[in-house]
């Protein structure tokens, strides 16, 4: 009897042993994970051609044309001072102006922005103080202005460059 109860016990801790050592089977692994800062800045396309057509008799500034029809998306997760600016490729002759306004639901619009003189070495600032995160389609506004005695100026195309920064 006493070897049945030996032979009981060691199946019984055999057993045991064999559960335990399945439960102890595990592996892990280090897992290395980083975020770097992300700018990324996007326009819904260009906006349509700005003719002046008329002014007014005895004033000099013509009647302005706007445009409104295209917007801008951002995405970034560096901080919340980012901005961002806008330049031309190269400055506009002295009696034509081109303003911009971009509207911000994260930052601060710097409301119309005379861009007309501003080049890659001298962008202005048109939205600042960017929130974390993203700001999807928001309205891009152009607004061309001359004066009479700036003459006739024939179709040109300028580069407006919108760059996010901090």
């Amino acid at each position: 009897m006493k070897k049945s109860i030996v032979v009981i016990a060691l199946v019984v801790l055999s057993f045991a042993a064999v559960q335990n050592a399945m439960a102890q089977a595990t592996a892990t692994q280090n897992v290395s994970l980083a975020v770097n800062a992300v700018y990324k800045i996007a326009t819904s396309g260009n906006p349509g051609a700005m003719t002046i057509t008329t002014g007014t008799a005895g004033t000099n500034a013509l009647t302005t044309v706007s445009d409104a029809l295209t917007s801008y998306s951002i995405t970034q997760n560096f901080a919340s001072t980012v901005k961002v600016t806008a330049n031309l490729d190269a400055a506009m002759a002295a009696g034509y102006t081109l303003q911009l306004n971009l509207a911000s639901t994260k930052g601060t619009s710097a409301g119309t922005v005379n861009i007309s003189a501003t080049t890659p070495a001298s962008a202005a600032n048109v939205v600042t103080n960017i929130a974390l995160g993203a700001d999807a389609n928001q309205a891009i506004t152009y607004t061309f202005g001359a004066n009479a005695s700036a003459g006739v100026l024939a179709s040109t195309a300028k580069v407006v460059t919108l760059t996010l920064t901090n």
